[in-house]
């Protein structure tokens, strides 16, 4: 899941339409942080981690403890003011969003499971705590099979076929044809499938991460989706790991390194 922690730094600074839309930019400077989406995907992590052997209930709980934890941890991470709301809640409920922070913090998700069928299942439940609305979890469930696919050999027209047929995204689009015209918006509809159009034609890692940023809009989050997928399929290079790392607080390391281990 680090791909997806570093396409949020590497976005971030481009958020709301602050991109000149170019791949050439440097990837890393003084405002290279993470945001909402590295938090909320650590706490996704740290509930699915412990989720072996436990009924949908159970999981769905500990996602919301896990994600109420980390979110009054790290309160100014810059999340969504409806987000906002339910982690401040007592009593949360689901919102019938269909906002892109469903598939931005899905990507442990897409690493944890031996089945495609038992990937799609928990990432519906990662995103059903918030963003029930069909859409919010089409986003988290195309991502997490995106991610699923990547890891376990599937070439990209695989991958491409999957989504389409599974979720009838559009990618028929280039990203030189929807650069020009996109612009900020936060649904999984129109971030999803511009993230998974990223990966597609991007030829490694560092280049997914520069032609989602090139697309411009909501770029941390597009960065990181796109960035999850790509991890998948490409690796990560030692020198971007470590500028990760860097850029992160202890305890966030604490569950990356439990991660890594399964």
């Amino acid at each position: 899941m680090i791909g997806a922690i570093l396409g949020d730094m590497i976005g971030a600074p481009y958020e709301f339409d602050r991109s000149n839309k170019t791949k050439e930019f440097p990837l890393f400077g003084w405002e290279s942080k993470f945001t909402d989406d590295t938090v909320m995907t650590i706490a996704v992590a740290e509930a699915l981690l412990g989720s072996t052997d436990k009924s949908d209930d159970e999981i769905k709980s500990a996602l919301v403890f896990s994600m109420h934890k980390w979110g009054k941890r790290y309160p100014d991470a810059g999340y969504g003011g409806r987000f906002f709301c339910w982690l401040r809640s007592e009593d949360p409920e689901p919102y019938g969003s269909y906002g892109n922070g469903s598939a931005m913090r899905v990507s442990p998700a897409g690493w944890l499971y031996g089945t495609l069928e038992e990937t799609r299942r928990i990432a519906k439940l990662t995103a059903e705590v918030t963003h029930n609305h069909p859409e919010g979890i089409k986003g988290a469930e195309a991502t997490a099979s995106a991610i699923f696919l990547a890891r376990t050999g599937y070439c990209k027209d695989e991958i491409k076929d999957y989504i389409i047929s599974e979720f009838c995204y559009d990618l028929s689009r280039s990203c030189d044809e929807i650069r020009p015209a996109y612009h900020h918006v936060e649904s999984c509809q129109k971030t999803v499938p511009e993230a998974i159009t990223a990966f597609l034609e991007g030829s490694d890692f560092e280049d997914v991460i520069r032609t989602a940023v090139s697309l411009g809009g909501d770029c941390d989050t597009l960065t990181c989706i796109a960035g999850s997928i790509a991890e998948a399929f490409y690796g990560v290079p030692d020198n971007l790991i470590a500028e990760c790392r860097k850029r992160l607080p202890k305890d966030m390391l604490v569950v990356l390194d439990c991660f890594k281990t399964i």
